[in-house]
């Protein structure tokens, strides 16, 4: 198929109402929204750039055979792993996430999830809601040590914030760091198990990739301390859901705070809605208002390189499924 350089094809597949301020990308390509499987299938054929709007969406990998012109898929998102499949990986086709977009808004979840665990918060509604006075004593953040698992831009931003909130933080990657500006020290995945006794916060912030899934499990929740807790913001296959319920269940940590899950929307009768010690979130800790025209900026700016062959911002290594640093 013979493609006109001076007007791309872009396709966007979204999910409910169109991405906004997608204008100045109109006035220079071809744009086909797709909000269905069928749609995007038919959107492809032709196609240079994929804007992945919906980055829940599983689409793209059952459309695929269609996207035989793609050069340049965009994921309005931090996580690639939905768009991580084999045909996609071993393509020549660039995939760009939008990292940087939601590290703040994520941070400033964080820590509101720390202080509503330290401050007793849940309990405190509960009471309200039955008028009831019962005074308690509350824990601190200051003094506390935070153990932030992913150190990318997300896991950085928590860092700091914990900083300022006088809390000592600590970190894991994929490599042993001994100097590093926002955290105490920086230990190795393979040191998880080592330093999680430490912790009186465990804040998962690390990819999904096939090294991850189920990294925290019974052996992980088994080395923290029973007055700490754990707070996902990543993706719920990073934790053995199990597991984790067993160890909530029998008080052998004292919380949790969930804002992602192996299935999403959780069930209705999953037990972690029940459960007294647990605060459970839509995968909402960094969709702040207006996150949305944040993220089709970043598009459009992305586009505006890709059309001038500049180099794209937030390039994600396929077969590691991020971006990397360092």
């Amino acid at each position: 198929m013979t493609l006109d350089a001076s007007r791309p094809t872009v396709v966007v597949l979204h999910h409910g109402e169109r991405p906004p301020g997608l204008e100045s990308v109109a006035g220079a390509a071809e744009v086909r929204y797709a909000g269905s499987l069928e749609a995007l299938r038919a959107a492809l054929p032709g196609a240079e750039v994929l804007f992945v709007a919906d980055f829940r969406s599983r689409m793209l990998r059952e459309a695929w055979p269609a996207a035989r012109d793609l050069r340049w898929i965009h994921l309005a998102g931090a996580g690639v792993d939905a768009v991580l499949f084999p045909g996609l990986v071993s393509s020549p086709v660039v995939l760009t996430n939008s990292r940087g977009i939601f590290d703040r808004a994520m941070a400033e979840y964080v820590l509101g999830l720390m202080l509503a665990l330290a401050k007793d918060l849940p309990r405190t509604l509960e009471l309200q809601r039955r008028r009831a006075w019962q005074h308690r004593e509350t824990d601190r953040l200051e003094g506390r040590t935070v153990l932030v698992v992913g150190a990318g831009s997300i896991g950085r931003e928590v860092g700091r914030f914990a900083r300022a909130a006088g809390m000592r933080v600590l970190g894991v990657a994929r490599r042993r760091r001994d100097a590093d500006p926002d955290f105490e020290r920086v230990a190795a995945v393979e040191e998880l198990h080592a330093v999680l006794p430490e912790a009186d916060y465990v804040v998962l912030t690390l990819p999904l990739t096939p090294d991850t899934r189920g990294l925290v499990g019974a052996a992980a929740l088994a080395r923290m301390k029973r007055t700490a807790r754990l707070i996902n913001v990543a993706r719920g296959a990073v934790v053995d859901e199990a597991a984790l319920l067993d160890a909530l269940r029998s008080g052998r940590i004292a919380g949790a705070a969930l804002d992602v899950f192996v299935d999403e929307p959780l069930p209705h009768d999953h037990p972690f809605w029940e459960l007294p010690t647990v605060i459970v979130s839509p995968h909402m800790s960094g969709d702040f208002a207006g996150h949305r025209e944040a993220l089709s900026q970043l598009f459009v700016e992305n586009f505006r390189r890709w059309l001038a062959g500049a180099p794209l911002l937030n390039v994600v290594d396929k077969e590691r499924g991020y971006i990397p640093t360092g």
